[in-house]
């Protein structure tokens, strides 16, 4: 074995190395998924020396060099104070959703007007409008970490697959029979699953725009879906208040996470894809054992529906949003609260952790979108401006711009 180089990934923080073995390229990941601003370097190093041999005698300055940067990365945001950049009218009917592209220099708009819109972030520029679907634009994902394509579900029954760059349709996927409500590319982005009312999930080849196979099992609407980061598995949650975990090669169901007394709202993996977060209207999340399919934590606290749920990077927390109009943050591991998330005077619909899981940020029915201490649970910022409620936020990637989406017809960006 032989390395090659070494490849720096910041969120979730790690090195990526390059070695070539029998001839051929591979690479495998270092998790550095405790690093912080105060970690001990040298310590660091040497347990990374006893555990991986590629990392030779010569090669510890560059790894040294390597996890400073990564811990000069970790440090920069956090005292970041988001001021409003823009504000853009950016449909003639409300939005439905916001997305970022990995690099965080553009992203896209779906709106209730049929269209969705690719914006310059830099510049707040709209660079094209993608036309075509016949109802909303309900569910919009760029294939990260790509970037090139853009994927549009709409209550017209159809996904329709475009082009980042120039805006052209590729193909659209026909045969669900109801809106499509959820979306999501597989990482490898050779796939589109798309989830719907008409109660099925369905695959889509991205390369020849053919179905590749219809999940069925589900007894209601499919309301949220979810790839791991690896690719082989996909998770759906529905109105019949069950989740399944479907094997994406054989498009067979492996489990059917069944606890819930109240429908689905979101459906989460870890980072590792060990874990499922599901929420839902009964108040409560769950943490499932993704491999073994039993719930090995039980989320409670809210007084009215779960309507979000996201794990931080590391996959150590979890951050749920609620129709009572609070966050709050949970330790994966024990299930126990650690932070409340209590100011907002409406209904929660969004929340999400910055990329260094120090911040969350949360989208209300209030006007405002907040942004939170997650150690402490302390609101540091209120983002305010919009006319109606906010529904949809996001970080981009660096975790130094923010958008948000609003019924008020407009997207607003932070920077």
């Amino acid at each position: 074995m032989k390395l090659k180089r070494f490849l720096l990934r910041y969120y979730p923080p790690g090195i990526i190395l390059e070695y070539e073995k029998g001839g051929a390229l591979r690479t495998k990941s270092i998790d550095l998924l405790d690093l912080s601003p105060d970690t001990d370097v040298e310590e660091l190093i040497s347990e990374i020396r006893r555990t991986e041999p590629l990392i030779t005698a010569s090669r510890i300055d560059q790894v040294k060099q390597l996890v400073r940067r990564l811990q000069e990365k970790l440090g920069q945001q956090e005292n970041r104070r988001f001021y409003l950049f823009k504000a853009l009218q950016a449909h003639i009917l409300p939005l439905t959703n916001v997305a970022f592209n990995k690099s965080g220099s553009s992203f896209i708009t779906g709106s209730y007007d049929r269209t969705c819109k690719i914006w310059d972030t830099v510049s707040g520029e709209e660079l094209h409008t993608l036309e075509g679907h016949r109802n909303v634009v309900y569910a919009i994902a760029f294939n990260n970490p790509y970037g090139d394509k853009i994927a549009t579900g709409s209550f017209d029954k159809t996904c329709k697959l475009w082009s980042a760059e120039t805006g052209k349709c590729y193909h659209t996927f026909r045969g669900h029979t109801a809106e499509i409500v959820c979306l999501a590319f597989n990482p490898q982005s050779t796939m589109v699953a798309t989830g719907s009312m008409d109660t099925t999930a369905k695959l889509w080849d991205i390369q020849t725009g053919e179905e590749i196979a219809t999940l069925t099992g589900h007894s209601a609407e499919i309301i949220s879906l979810s790839f791991n980061t690896v690719g082989d598995r996909l998770v759906t949650g529905s109105f019949d208040h069950t989740v399944s975990l479907w094997d994406v090669s054989s498009a067979r169901r492996i489990h059917t996470l069944i606890g819930h007394r109240g429908e689905i709202s979101s459906v989460q993996f870890n980072w590792d894809c060990s874990l499922i977060a599901t929420g839902s209207m009964d108040k409560t999340c769950k943490v499932w054992d993704a491999r073994s399919g039993k719930c090995v934590a039980t989320l409670a606290g809210h007084e009215d529906e779960v309507l979000d749920v996201c794990f931080d990077l590391t996959g150590q927390l979890i951050a749920t949003a609620s129709a009572d109009g609070t966050g709050r943050v949970y330790s994966a591991a024990s299930g126990e609260c650690t932070a409340r998330l209590e100011g907002h005077e409406g209904e929660i619909s969004k929340i999400c952790f910055n990329p260094q899981g120090s911040r969350v940020l949360t989208a209300s029915a209030d006007k405002t979108a907040r942004l939170w201490d997650v150690a402490s649970g302390v609101c540091l910022q209120v983002l305010e401006g919009h006319t109606d409620e906010i529904f949809s936020s996001a970080f981009n990637y660096e975790g130094d711009t923010i958008i948000t989406g609003s019924k008020d017809n407009t997207c607003r960006i932070w920077r």
